[in-house]
């Protein structure tokens, strides 16, 4: 979706999730993880990280995440369904993560990253969460290595549809997402 374009329905086959029990987490990020330098937070600032990745890449080829898609998803958070994962250095944004949350299902939407491995610690504490409140699919959409890494895989857009009507009637986790006091350990533990 862009600017000049109507508002359009992806649904590809085969589509990319990750199951949260298959999470992979490699070897140089368990490392970044120790170090334990950044601040991880939950909705705490929803608006500043759909704003971060609507900013044209390094590859420049526009944003789907207009004003008036911000807009909405924006109105999504303040109704409770859309979510956000804040990584902090030093009192600074650096990364995050954002998406829907209906039923058991986690729809990401959009990352980034302003210091190396920013998104990736993101990912890491929303999939972890996520197992602990026993979500069953992360829906990535379209495969990219760098999701891939993670353990997200690609199936039939048959099977992503029977997951759906399995997962998404499940009872929601809406509101405001705090992170669990202990997950950071349960994280650390983990490697």
């Amino acid at each position: 979706y862009s600017g000049d374009q109507p508002i359009l329905w992806w649904s590809p086959d085969p589509r990319s999730v990750l199951f949260p029990d298959k999470l992979h987490v490699s070897r140089s990020l368990r490392k970044v993880l120790r170090k334990q330098e950044y601040k991880t937070t939950f909705d705490t600032a929803f608006v500043d990280v759909i704003r971060a990745c609507s900013q044209p890449r390094a590859d420049d080829l526009g944003t789907w995440i207009t004003d008036e898609m911000q807009q909405a998803y924006i109105r999504l958070h303040q109704a409770g369904h859309a979510h956000s994962i804040e990584i902090w250095l030093n009192g600074k944004l650096v990364g995050g993560l954002y998406g829907i949350a209906i039923g058991n299902v986690f729809f990401g939407e959009s990352m980034f990253s302003r210091v190396t491995d920013a998104s990736k610690v993101a990912f890491v504490f929303l999939v972890r969460q996520l197992q602990r409140w026993q979500f069953r699919v992360i829906d990535c959409q379209i495969q990219s290595a760098h999701l891939d890494q993670f353990g997200a895989e690609l199936i039939p857009r048959s099977e992503f549809t029977t997951l759906l009507k399995q997962f998404c009637n499940q009872t929601d986790r809406s509101g405001l997402w705090t992170l669990d006091v202990d997950l950071e350990s349960d994280i650390i533990s983990m490697l």
